[in-house]
Protein backbone atom coordinates (compact mmCIF):
# COMPACT_ATOMS: atom_id res chain seq x y z
CA UNK A 1 0.00 0.00 0.00
CA UNK A 2 1.21 3.48 -0.82
CA UNK A 3 0.50 6.81 0.84
CA UNK A 4 1.32 9.01 -2.14
CA UNK A 5 0.82 12.22 -0.17
CA UNK A 6 -0.59 13.11 3.23
CA UNK A 7 -0.86 16.73 4.29
CA UNK A 8 -2.20 18.00 7.61
CA UNK A 9 -3.02 21.65 8.19
CA UNK A 10 -3.91 23.83 11.12
CA UNK A 11 -5.30 27.13 9.84
CA UNK A 12 -2.73 28.30 7.27
CA UNK A 13 0.12 26.20 8.69
CA UNK A 14 1.16 22.89 7.15
CA UNK A 15 2.09 20.54 9.99
CA UNK A 16 2.75 17.40 7.94
CA UNK A 17 3.51 16.82 4.27
CA UNK A 18 4.82 13.30 3.75
CA UNK A 19 4.65 10.13 1.67
CA UNK A 20 5.56 6.50 2.36
CA UNK A 21 4.94 2.93 1.25
CA UNK A 22 4.14 -0.11 3.37
CA UNK A 23 5.19 -3.29 1.56
CA UNK A 24 5.41 -5.46 4.66
CA UNK A 25 6.39 -3.61 7.85
CA UNK A 26 7.34 0.06 8.04
CA UNK A 27 8.74 2.00 10.99
CA UNK A 28 7.77 5.67 10.99
CA UNK A 29 10.48 7.20 13.14
CA UNK A 30 11.06 10.67 14.53
CA UNK A 31 11.51 12.67 17.70
CA UNK A 32 8.60 14.09 19.69
CA UNK A 33 6.90 16.76 17.60
CA UNK A 34 8.13 15.33 14.29
CA UNK A 35 4.59 14.66 13.04
CA UNK A 36 4.54 10.89 13.38
CA UNK A 37 1.65 10.80 15.86
CA UNK A 38 -0.35 13.27 13.77
CA UNK A 39 0.19 11.01 10.77
CA UNK A 40 -1.17 8.07 12.73
CA UNK A 41 -4.20 10.03 13.93
CA UNK A 42 -4.93 11.21 10.39
CA UNK A 43 -4.94 7.67 9.00
CA UNK A 44 -7.16 6.55 11.88
CA UNK A 45 -9.60 9.42 11.37
CA UNK A 46 -8.77 10.82 14.83
CA UNK A 47 -7.46 14.30 14.04
CA UNK A 48 -8.74 17.21 16.18
CA UNK A 49 -11.58 19.18 14.60
CA UNK A 50 -9.26 22.19 14.27
CA UNK A 51 -7.09 20.34 11.74
CA UNK A 52 -7.72 19.36 8.13
CA UNK A 53 -6.05 16.75 5.95
CA UNK A 54 -5.67 15.72 2.32
CA UNK A 55 -4.80 12.13 1.52
CA UNK A 56 -3.77 10.56 -1.77
CA UNK A 57 -3.27 6.81 -1.50
CA UNK A 58 -3.16 3.56 -3.41
CA UNK A 59 -4.45 0.72 -1.26
CA UNK A 60 -6.23 -2.55 -2.10
CA UNK A 61 -8.69 -1.83 0.72
CA UNK A 62 -10.52 1.11 2.27
CA UNK A 63 -8.80 2.63 5.30
CA UNK A 64 -11.33 2.15 8.12
CA UNK A 65 -10.39 1.91 11.80
CA UNK A 66 -11.91 -1.13 13.50
CA UNK A 67 -12.42 -2.88 10.18
CA UNK A 68 -9.46 -2.94 7.80
CA UNK A 69 -7.21 -1.13 10.30
CA UNK A 70 -6.32 -2.45 13.74
CA UNK A 71 -4.83 -0.03 16.25
CA UNK A 72 -2.53 -0.66 19.22
CA UNK A 73 -2.27 2.51 21.37
CA UNK A 74 0.79 3.62 23.28
CA UNK A 75 -0.46 2.96 26.80
CA UNK A 76 -2.40 -0.27 27.41
CA UNK A 77 -3.17 0.87 30.97
CA UNK A 78 -5.40 3.69 29.68
CA UNK A 79 -6.76 1.82 26.66
CA UNK A 80 -8.98 -0.44 28.77
CA UNK A 81 -11.73 0.24 31.29
CA UNK A 82 -10.26 -0.61 34.72
CA UNK A 83 -13.69 -1.48 36.17
CA UNK A 84 -14.72 -3.92 33.43
CA UNK A 85 -13.60 -7.52 33.16
CA UNK A 86 -11.39 -8.23 30.17
CA UNK A 87 -13.96 -10.57 28.59
CA UNK A 88 -16.55 -7.78 28.45
CA UNK A 89 -14.22 -5.43 26.55
CA UNK A 90 -14.32 -7.51 23.36
CA UNK A 91 -17.19 -7.25 20.87
CA UNK A 92 -16.83 -10.66 19.26
CA UNK A 93 -17.93 -14.15 20.23
CA UNK A 94 -16.29 -15.64 23.37
CA UNK A 95 -14.88 -18.53 21.33
CA UNK A 96 -13.15 -16.05 19.01
CA UNK A 97 -11.71 -14.16 21.99
CA UNK A 98 -10.26 -17.40 23.36
CA UNK A 99 -8.67 -18.12 19.97
CA UNK A 100 -7.11 -14.64 19.95
CA UNK A 101 -5.81 -15.11 23.48
CA UNK A 102 -4.16 -18.34 22.37
CA UNK A 103 -2.55 -16.54 19.43
CA UNK A 104 -1.10 -13.79 21.62
CA UNK A 105 0.06 -16.26 24.28
CA UNK A 106 -2.43 -15.50 27.05
CA UNK A 107 -4.32 -17.93 29.28
CA UNK A 108 -8.09 -17.63 28.83
CA UNK A 109 -8.37 -17.51 32.63
CA UNK A 110 -7.28 -13.87 32.39
CA UNK A 111 -10.57 -13.00 30.70
CA UNK A 112 -12.21 -13.15 34.13
CA UNK A 113 -9.85 -10.54 35.56
CA UNK A 114 -9.91 -6.75 35.61
CA UNK A 115 -7.14 -4.77 33.81
CA UNK A 116 -5.37 -3.62 37.03
CA UNK A 117 -4.84 -7.29 37.89
CA UNK A 118 -2.67 -7.84 34.81
CA UNK A 119 0.98 -6.94 34.19
CA UNK A 120 2.04 -4.41 31.56
CA UNK A 121 3.11 -7.16 29.17
CA UNK A 122 -0.19 -9.01 29.61
CA UNK A 123 -2.18 -5.83 29.01
CA UNK A 124 -0.18 -5.13 25.87
CA UNK A 125 -1.08 -8.60 24.58
CA UNK A 126 -4.76 -7.98 25.39
CA UNK A 127 -4.70 -4.74 23.39
CA UNK A 128 -2.97 -6.50 20.48
CA UNK A 129 -5.66 -9.20 20.59
CA UNK A 130 -8.34 -6.49 20.47
CA UNK A 131 -6.65 -4.83 17.50
CA UNK A 132 -6.64 -8.16 15.66
CA UNK A 133 -10.27 -8.99 16.46
CA UNK A 134 -11.53 -7.40 13.22
CA UNK A 135 -8.96 -9.34 11.16
CA UNK A 136 -7.37 -6.13 9.85
CA UNK A 137 -5.34 -5.75 6.68
CA UNK A 138 -3.15 -3.15 8.37
CA UNK A 139 -1.99 -3.03 11.99
CA UNK A 140 -0.95 0.40 13.30
CA UNK A 141 1.09 0.62 16.48
CA UNK A 142 1.72 3.80 18.44
CA UNK A 143 4.91 3.43 20.52
CA UNK A 144 3.79 0.01 21.87
CA UNK A 145 7.16 -0.79 23.47
CA UNK A 146 7.81 2.51 25.28
CA UNK A 147 6.38 1.59 28.69
CA UNK A 148 7.84 -1.93 28.74
CA UNK A 149 10.99 -3.27 30.38
CA UNK A 150 13.70 -4.58 28.00
CA UNK A 151 12.75 -8.26 28.35
CA UNK A 152 9.01 -7.64 27.83
CA UNK A 153 9.82 -5.32 24.92
CA UNK A 154 11.73 -8.12 23.20
CA UNK A 155 8.90 -10.59 23.86
CA UNK A 156 6.27 -8.26 22.36
CA UNK A 157 8.39 -7.59 19.27
CA UNK A 158 8.86 -11.33 18.72
CA UNK A 159 5.12 -11.84 19.18
CA UNK A 160 4.26 -9.16 16.60
CA UNK A 161 6.61 -10.69 14.05
CA UNK A 162 5.10 -14.13 14.64
CA UNK A 163 1.54 -12.82 14.33
CA UNK A 164 2.33 -10.98 11.12
CA UNK A 165 3.84 -14.12 9.58
CA UNK A 166 0.71 -16.11 10.48
CA UNK A 167 -2.01 -13.54 9.78
CA UNK A 168 -0.43 -11.68 6.83
CA UNK A 169 -1.32 -8.11 7.79
CA UNK A 170 0.81 -5.10 6.93
CA UNK A 171 2.29 -3.13 9.79
CA UNK A 172 2.95 0.54 10.49
CA UNK A 173 5.07 0.97 13.62
CA UNK A 174 5.22 4.56 14.88
CA UNK A 175 8.10 5.08 17.31
CA UNK A 176 11.15 7.03 18.42
CA UNK A 177 12.74 3.79 19.68
CA UNK A 178 15.27 2.95 16.97
CA UNK A 179 16.37 -0.45 18.40
CA UNK A 180 12.75 -1.66 18.47
CA UNK A 181 12.17 -0.33 14.96
CA UNK A 182 15.23 -2.20 13.69
CA UNK A 183 14.14 -5.42 15.40
CA UNK A 184 10.59 -5.34 14.06
CA UNK A 185 10.45 -3.68 10.64
CA UNK A 186 11.84 -4.31 7.17
CA UNK A 187 11.64 -0.67 6.06
CA UNK A 188 11.93 2.74 7.66
CA UNK A 189 10.71 6.28 7.01
CA UNK A 190 12.35 8.99 9.10
CA UNK A 191 10.51 12.29 9.50
CA UNK A 192 11.35 15.63 11.05
CA UNK A 193 9.10 18.69 11.30
CA UNK A 194 6.46 16.92 9.22
CA UNK A 195 8.81 16.13 6.31
CA UNK A 196 10.47 12.93 5.15
CA UNK A 197 14.22 13.01 5.81
CA UNK A 198 15.10 9.53 4.60
CA UNK A 199 13.36 6.28 3.68
CA UNK A 200 14.22 2.82 2.44
CA UNK A 201 15.25 -0.64 3.55
CA UNK A 202 15.92 -0.70 7.30
CA UNK A 203 19.29 -2.44 7.10
CA UNK A 204 20.51 -0.21 4.27
CA UNK A 205 19.44 3.03 5.94
CA UNK A 206 20.95 2.03 9.28
CA UNK A 207 24.25 0.95 7.74
CA UNK A 208 24.59 3.84 5.30
CA UNK A 209 22.46 6.79 6.47
CA UNK A 210 22.35 9.66 4.00
CA UNK A 211 20.61 12.24 6.18
CA UNK A 212 22.40 14.04 9.01
CA UNK A 213 19.21 13.70 11.06
CA UNK A 214 19.26 9.91 10.58
CA UNK A 215 22.84 9.80 11.80
CA UNK A 216 21.85 11.76 14.91
CA UNK A 217 19.01 9.35 15.68
CA UNK A 218 21.30 6.38 15.10
CA UNK A 219 23.99 7.76 17.42
CA UNK A 220 21.35 8.50 20.07
CA UNK A 221 20.07 4.92 19.87
CA UNK A 222 23.59 3.55 20.42
CA UNK A 223 23.99 5.83 23.44
CA UNK A 224 20.68 4.52 24.85
CA UNK A 225 21.82 0.92 24.37
CA UNK A 226 25.09 1.58 26.21
CA UNK A 227 23.22 3.28 29.02
CA UNK A 228 20.81 0.35 29.35
CA UNK A 229 23.72 -2.10 29.55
Amino acid sequence: MKIKRLTIHHDATTLVDIHFQIDHSLALVGESGSGKSLTLKALLGMLPASMTMQLEHETPFELKRGETIGFVPQNPFTALSPLTKIKHQFFIEPSEVQQLFYKVGLDSELLERFPPELSGGQLQRVVIAMALSSKPKLLMLDEPTTALDPHTREVIITLLKTLQAKLHFKMLFVTHDMPSAEALCEDICIIKSGKVQEEGNMRTVMRHPKSAYTRILKEASFAQREFRE
